[in-house]
């Protein structure tokens, strides 16, 4: 019975799927660039826990607020007090976290907002599942390379400590992999250098790319 009844469940959702369909406003994305004066894209930041993600997306943001840009970060904590609330955070959970944001950048870069997201990301399948649903040419990929010993010592919530006694697990850099980018679009080296050059560097590269333009930086 319980057969039968879940391949009833199956096909009426089979039947209710297939008259949602994508409503195309006739407010294009194109129209919303021209009216902000940039073009939409994600900057998707990368890296250990500690690296700088976060600060450095919210200084860019910053910047390109002074700019007059339209802008919007999504940050890993953020996001899960809502939009991830649900997930925990094993291989398969953050797989999940990580497809949820790119769906509502995905939203974002419709509206014509430059979207900055900072996550860990670990994983290359991950990151280039990103690109898959959003396009690989509105995503550039940045990663933010510092050092495990000095992201443990930026430790401000204790979280490495945590996991080293094996407190916390899948804890990435510890008990868990980051695998980083082979090949992403700007690497900094956020152990060393300072977050005032760090945020030259991107902006530096949005003008590079055509993202903005016409404003002295």
């Amino acid at each position: 019975m319980g057969f039968f009844a879940d391949r009833y469940c199956f096909l009426v959702l089979k039947v209710i799927m297939s008259h949602i369909v994508w409503h195309h406003a006739t407010v294009t994305r194109l129209r919303r660039e021209q009216l902000n004066g940039h073009r939409a894209v994600n900057l998707w930041f990368t890296g250990l826990s500690g690296s700088g993600k976060s600060t450095l997306a919210h200084a860019v943001e910053e910047r390109l607020h002074s700019m007059g840009c339209r802008t919007f970060v999504f940050d890993g904590d953020n996001v899960r007090h809502g939009l991830c609330s649900d997930l925990g955070f094993s291989i398969e959970d953050r797989s999940e976290n990580i497809r949820r944001i790119a769906e509502m950048v995905k939203l974002f870069l419709e509206a014509g907002v430059i979207a900055l997201t900072a996550f860990i990301s670990p994983l290359e399948k991950d990151r280039q599942r990103v690109k898959s649903i959003i396009g690989g040419e509105n995503m550039l990929e940045i990663h933010c390379d510092c050092p495990l010993e000095i992201c443990e010592q930026r430790d401000v919530k204790g979280l490495y400590k945590k996991a080293r006694a094996g407190l916390i697990k899948n804890y990435t850099g510890i008990s868990s992999p980051y695998e980083a980018p082979a090949n992403p679009d700007l690497c900094l080296e956020t152990g060393i250098e300072s977050l005032a050059d760090s945020v030259q560097k991107v902006v530096q590269l949005l003008f590079a790319r055509s993202i903005v333009g016409g404003v002295k930086i």
